[in-house]
């Protein structure tokens, strides 16, 4: 029987609750990597307690961050929120004395429409230390846009590029001549050259929040390519911010930072760089070799490269090949992730995705059909804002061999004898770049490598009895 391979991609959608954590969770992994930052959280106790069991773990190190919890008083309007703000604020400065705060605004400070915007440059004067707001709240699409909110915010914060930079290079130039004024005239030439050439180059940032080894991985595959990335956004610390402005390109490593691309673009009048995002030896690939073209270089050594991790996957791609899997949508991570699943030979029924902007993914959705048709694989489902009944009602149907999904459907599908797989795990692991895609491949296949275990110890057939 031969199966027929559809020529598009499908897009659908229904209109489903988002069944997601609370952005303001992104505090988690942005307070570790802006090392001189303290992210005050204004909330009710709900968010406190969310925060204490999200990040509990945390609490007895002394992290940087705080929760401003708002009472009766704050929102009948009874007390001052300014000077209880301050209050903190000062305390804050006092015990840790960081270089930026940053306030995250969630769902109550929407609702009784707290200022905090108008607050913050008052306050940011009397204190002497910059704030940031960020309104990381659960009327997003999906917890990783909270990041998208935080770096959309810092954009704005970043050095603008200065017009000055022509006379840098013509006194660069003057000591270029004094430098090689010894070297016989060809080589004085050929040497000053190649100086100026690496002056000259067009700044490069990235954006997007990794941790500090996967940031200096991709750097370095980028440096291999004779590109130099001028900074990263966030920097690990917020006195580093990139410079930013008309002549800088810009590029993001995560499908859920569309808020920040459109900022970077419109406010800062960068040049964003439209690329699939370095997830799995593929993606990796073109993301560098997008980079690669805008710049105008051609690449040196990156199919091979490529060819090179695929080869030391080769034990995980026995295991997945021919093997369904389903997305319920989550972390908008979807698209990335079952691209390279369909890489390694895997066949995706459905990805459902909270949110899609189709202009920031247009790459990745590009690469997603090229994929699909190299593959020979039919094109997947994707379903925006997908309802979770109706997608229980297909899985029913399909039988997928795995299932990547929220926390909260994971133990009622299993109990169903579909296998699951949390895809916030796939948000805090480190999955970016070459290196990196065994660590993906690991975590899809524990469910069925748990499973095989199972079989041969013959408790499958007790399970199926009882």
């Amino acid at each position: 029987m031969s199966i027929k391979i559809s020529e598009t991609l499908t897009f659908e959608c229904e209109t489903g609750n988002y069944h997601t954590f609370c952005p303001i969770s992104c505090v988690a992994w942005l307070y570790q990597k802006i090392e001189d930052s303290f992210f005050l959280v204004v909330g009710t106790k709900t968010c406190g307690y969310f925060l204490q069991n999200a990040l509990g773990v945390m609490i007895f190190a002394e992290p940087r961050y705080a929760m401003a919890e708002l009472e009766e008083g704050d929102i009948s309007a009874q007390l001052n929120d300014y000077q209880e703000l301050k209050r903190l604020c000062l305390q804050i400065k006092k015990d840790r004395n960081p270089s930026v705060i940053v306030w995250i605004g969630t769902c109550t400070t929407e609702i009784i429409k707290m200022d905090l915007e108008g607050m913050a440059p008052k306050l940011e004067n009397e204190i002497e230390i910059p704030i940031i707001v960020a309104r990381a709240n659960g009327l997003d699409y999906a917890f990783t846009q909270g990041e998208d909110t935080v770096l959309a915010a810092i954009a704005h914060r970043c050095p603008e590029q200065e017009d000055l930079i022509d006379n840098k290079h013509k006194n660069g130039n003057k000591s270029i001549d004094k430098l090689f004024s010894f070297l016989p005239i060809e080589t004085e030439k050929k040497n000053k050259q190649s100086i100026i050439n690496s002056k000259n180059k067009t700044p490069l940032v990235l954006f997007g929040s990794l941790p500090s080894t996967v940031a200096s991985q991709l750097s370095l595959e980028l440096n291999r390519q004779s590109i130099n990335v001028s900074g990263w956004l966030p920097a690990q610390r917020y006195t580093d911010l990139p410079i930013l402005g008309k002549n800088v390109y810009v590029c993001g490593v995560n499908p859920f930072l569309s808020r920040t691309a459109t900022t970077l673009m419109r406010r800062r009048k960068c040049k964003l760089i439209g690329a699939p995002f370095p997830i799995g030896p593929d993606g990796t690939r073109a993301w560098i070799e997008e980079i690669c073209s805008a710049f105008g270089i051609k690449t040196q050594g990156l199919e091979e490269r490529e060819q090179q991790i695929w080869e030391s996957l080769k034990n995980y791609l026995n295991l997945v090949r021919g093997k369904s899997v389903f997305f319920m949508g989550d972390n908008l991570l979807e698209i990335s992730l079952a691209r390279f699943l369909i890489r390694c030979g895997m066949i995706v029924y459905e990805i459902g995705i909270p949110y899609m902007d189709k202009r920031y993914q247009a790459a990745e959705l590009t690469l997603l059909q090229t994929t699909c048709k190299k593959m020979s694989i039919p094109m997947p489902r994707i379903v925006e804002k997908p309802d979770n009944y109706n997608q229980i009602q297909r899985m029913r149907e399909l039988q997928p061999d795995l299932a990547i999904t929220g926390m909260a459907h994971a133990n009622p599908l299993e109990a169903r004898g579909i296998n699951t797989k949390w895809s916030v795990e796939f948000t805090f692991a480190q999955i970016h770049g070459f290196t990196n895609a065994k660590d993906v491949l690991e975590l899809v296949t524990r469910p069925l490598r748990r499973n095989n275990n199972l079989e041969n110890l013959g408790w499958t057939d007790l399970v199926k009895e009882r």
